[in-house]
C-alpha cells in the first residue's frame, strides 16, 4: 500500500509541475464565418451610435471621428474623437465564440479582460458594422467625465 501511494504522488506531482499556466489559458478561436486577420488594417467610422434610453449620440454625424487600428492578431485600437471634447481610445481583441455549433463575434475589452461582449456584425471585405446590446459600450453623454453604458453601433469602411 505504501508502494501504491508513493506512486500515485509521484503521478500527480508530474502531472502538476508538466501543466503549465500557459497550458491553462483560453485559446480564442480566430477562425469562423470568416478568418478575424481578415479585419487587419485602418478603418475609419462612417457611424459611431451610442445609445441608452432616449438619449442618442452619432459621434460622426455631430462632426466627430472614430477610427479602428486592427492587427492581424485581432489586438485593435478605437480612437474615439467627438467635436466636443478630447480624443480618447479603448482596446482590445476580437475573436469568435464558439456557440451551439455556430460563431458568435466577441470582443473582450482590455478594461474588462475578463468577461467579454457579443456583437451582431456584417463584413463584406471592405465594410464592417458592429451592434452591440445593453452594455455593450460606454459614452460620457453629458460630458462630465462619468461614462455611462449604453448600447454601440459602428459602421466602418476601410481606409
Amino acid at each position: 500500500m505504501k508502494l501504491f501511494r508513493s506512486l500515485l504522488m509521484i503521478v500527480v506531482i508530474s502531472l502538476s509541475i508538466s501543466c503549465s499556466q500557459e497550458d491553462m489559458e483560453e485559446v480564442l478561436v480566430k477562425e469562423g464565418p470568416f478568418k478575424i486577420s481578415e479585419l487587419a488594417g485602418n478603418w475609419e467610422a462612417t457611424k459611431a451610435q451610442y445609445s441608452v434610453s432616449s438619449l442618442s449620440v452619432d459621434v460622426v454625424e455631430n462632426g466627430g471621428t472614430v477610427s479602428m487600428s486592427v492587427q492581424t492578431n485581432g489586438r485593435f485600437t478605437l480612437t474615439v474623437d467627438p467635436i466636443d471634447r478630447e480624443a480618447y481610445n479603448v482596446s482590445g481583441e476580437m475573436f469568435w465564440e464558439e456557440w451551439q455549433q455556430t460563431f458568435r463575434f466577441a470582443i473582450r475589452w482590455d478594461k474588462s479582460p475578463e468577461v467579454y461582449e457579443i456583437y451582431a456584425h456584417t463584413y463584406d471585405g471592405g465594410t464592417f458594422s458592429l451592434n452591440g446590446g445593453e452594455g455593450s459600450g460606454e459614452y460620457d453623454f453629458n460630458n462630465d467625465g462619468d461614462f455611462e453604458e449604453c448600447t454601440v453601433h459602428f459602421i466602418f469602411s476601410l481606409s
